[in-house]
């Protein structure tokens, strides 16, 4: 045993360096940073999907101190509670798994832990990392006012016709103090879950994966709790202020997961007709324009499901004896 967990700790040990390593780099580097922020989600992932919590936990501690010791104290607890701590959890929530009889199904199978409730888990901690953030840097109308002025100002000093009167600026920069949480919240989502897949599919390859391979298009649902912590955040927005600023950014992080949900109610609606690969080809491509993505959106928000993935009790206890 002892073996056991000194390997989980130098594997995880490893994961964590690795991880670390990409967060230094997406400091170096401010055009790839949102990519290689999430992208320090996947050595959490893989350890976490393929060898447990223990090498998990061991990725995570490892990450958070170099990050402390290189940069900050502050700069190591808001990397934990972005991407480190929701690819730990993530990957824990994976690897759940009970008697299939306890929920009322059959004696010699294993279910595992519901993909849309793993969904809802991302989008809540996303939520609490991006309003985590915004009380660190002061988010507020003050803060979002003095980036459009900033940016306003360039635009004139380029072309002096182009210079925007006060009302519009105005006008953009009550805009901007809801849009902003929206996009930030909502394109995390979408780059973690990628995280996870992309690892989810890694560790199959491999053959350590502890859960199985399940069928996105029948299974990537919303949980049907999330419709309504989703309608609470679009009202909030309405109220002003800190509630305002919080409902936008549940709005951004729930409305992604419901646009994942989307995506898989429209590739499952779509299998075997001959038509299929033109239209999702057209939906993705079309999904950065408002409309669109709406429809997507819907599509999701229309079916909402808890589907559990299934597997021979034997072959679960013999994966999870292994890690």
């Amino acid at each position: 045993m002892k073996q056991v967990n000194g390997q989980l700790l130098l594997i995880g040990l490893i994961a964590g360096l690795t991880a670390a390593l990409l967060v230094l780099g997406a400091n170096a580097q401010p055009s790839f940073s949102s990519i290689l922020y999430a992208a320090s989600a996947l050595p959490v992932l893989i350890v976490g999907l393929g060898w447990g919590n223990v090498a998990a936990i061991a990725a995570v501690a490892t990450a958070a101190v170099i990050g402390a010791l290189v940069i900050s104290p502050m700069f190591a607890v808001a990397m934990a509670i972005f991407t480190l701590l929701p690819a730990g959890w993530l990957s824990h929530l994976a690897n759940l798994a009970r008697p299939a009889s306890e929920i009322g199904g059959p004696d010699d199978l294993m279910a595992w832990y519901p993909l849309s409730d793993i969904l809802l888990h991302l989008c809540a901690l996303v939520s609490v990392a991006v309003i985590f953030l915004g009380v660190m840097i002061g988010y507020g109308p003050e803060l979002t006012g003095q980036m459009v002025d900033l940016l306003m100002a360039s635009v004139a000093d380029r072309d002096p016709t182009l210079a925007a009167d006060p009302a519009s600026i105005e006008q953009i920069k009550g805009m901007m103090v809801l849009l902003l949480p929206i996009v930030q919240g909502g394109m995390w989502v979408l780059m973690l879950f990628a995280a996870y897949y992309i690892a989810m599919r890694v560790v199959s390859a491999s053959g350590r994966a502890l859960r199985p391979r399940e069928d996105l298009p029948s299974s990537l649902r919303m949980n049907r709790n999330a419709t309504f912590v989703f309608l609470a955040g679009i009202v909030a927005c309405f109220v002003g202020g800190v509630p305002a600023l919080i409902g936008a950014t549940i709005c951004g992080t729930f409305g992604a997961g419901f646009l994942l949900a989307g995506f898989g109610a429209l590739h499952l609606r779509t299998r075997g007709k001959d038509w299929r690969l033109p239209v999702l080809v057209l939906a993705y491509l079309a999904t950065p324009m408002v409309l669109p993505a709406f429809i997507i959106l819907v599509l999701g928000l229309a079916d909402t499901r808890r589907t559990v993935a299934l597997t021979p009790a034997r072959k679960a206890e013999t994966d999870k004896s292994k890690s």
